[in-house]
């Protein structure tokens, strides 16, 4: 009986009331500090570190509460030396804080590596070779052979290269393929809103050449020449439209999004 009145107590009650607040307290602060811990639900748009030195994006990735982890470099000379050219994940992508952002950098001076043999294999395997060890494909000349599309000959800088020598690194090797033996065509590519680096891919993969890459009075400075798309080609790409092997494409950049409202309009021929 008095075990039960103690229970019914006031003093029992109040205890029961103090200990109650303090689990919950504790309850509500733990929660609070996984919270901030573990940056739960804060996913924040990942910054544009394009055109940026890595000391600049290093910067910009603390403010934001970010790190930069460069992953590897190349040597392109079409964009600025020594700024960031990709990242991943890209800008706009909303993460969680104190993420990892994984960069390529366009390096200040090329590094040599030793040029691969590509004489007998296809295109693309050829385009494969030289991505592998830092080189890029630079004209493709089709020449009449009975071997469509093999490489026949490599050359650098207009003299042929052989395997083992030394090139630096990002540096374009010509190749010499094989057309057939008839007045070989192929479908014209859609460049479309893509980047320079993507649209050069595309137009080697269909076998033909890069030719005049121009850019329009919005691109200010090295991020924009990074972020620029192709909102015009010539010739346009149509359903079924082809065009000789080893033909050349020119094609108009722009980072001003009014360019990239109808592509059907815009798709032109001079």
């Amino acid at each position: 009986m008095t075990f039960l009145k103690f229970l019914i107590s006031k003093l029992f009650l109040k205890n029961l009331l103090y200990a109650m607040a303090l689990l919950i307290g504790l309850f509500l602060i733990f929660f609070v500090v996984l919270r901030i811990y573990t940056h739960h639900g804060q996913a924040i748009p990942v910054p544009d570190f394009a055109g940026l030195s890595i000391e600049e994006a290093m910067l910009e990735a603390k403010r934001n509460h970010f790190r930069v982890e460069v992953t590897d470099s190349v040597f392109n000379n079409d964009l600025p030396k020594g700024t960031i050219i990709e990242q991943n994940p890209e800008a706009g992508f909303k993460v969680k804080t104190n993420r990892r952002i994984f960069v390529i950098l366009n390096a200040v001076n090329p590094e040599n590596v030793k040029m691969p043999n590509t004489v007998g294999v296809s295109h693309r395997q050829a385009e494969a070779m030289l991505k592998n060890v830092g080189l890029e494909i630079g004209k493709l000349i089709h020449i009449p052979d009975i071997a469509l599309n093999n490489v026949l000959k490599q050359r650098f800088n207009g003299t042929e290269i052989l395997e083992g020598d030394l090139v630096p690194k990002g540096s374009k090797i010509d190749l010499v393929l094989g057309r057939g033996l008839s007045d070989e065509k192929t479908q014209i590519p859609d460049l479309y809103n893509s980047r320079l680096m993507d649209a050069k891919s595309r137009i080697l993969r269909s076998a033909f050449n890069l030719g005049a890459v121009i850019y329009d009075q919005s691109i200010i400075d090295g991020a924009d020449s990074i972020n620029a798309r192709v909102w015009r080609q010539y010739p346009s790409f149509e359903n079924n439209k082809t065009l000789h092997l080893g033909s050349t494409i020119d094609i108009w950049l722009s980072v001003d999004s009014l360019k990239f409202i109808d592509s059907d309009t815009l798709f032109i021929n001079p």
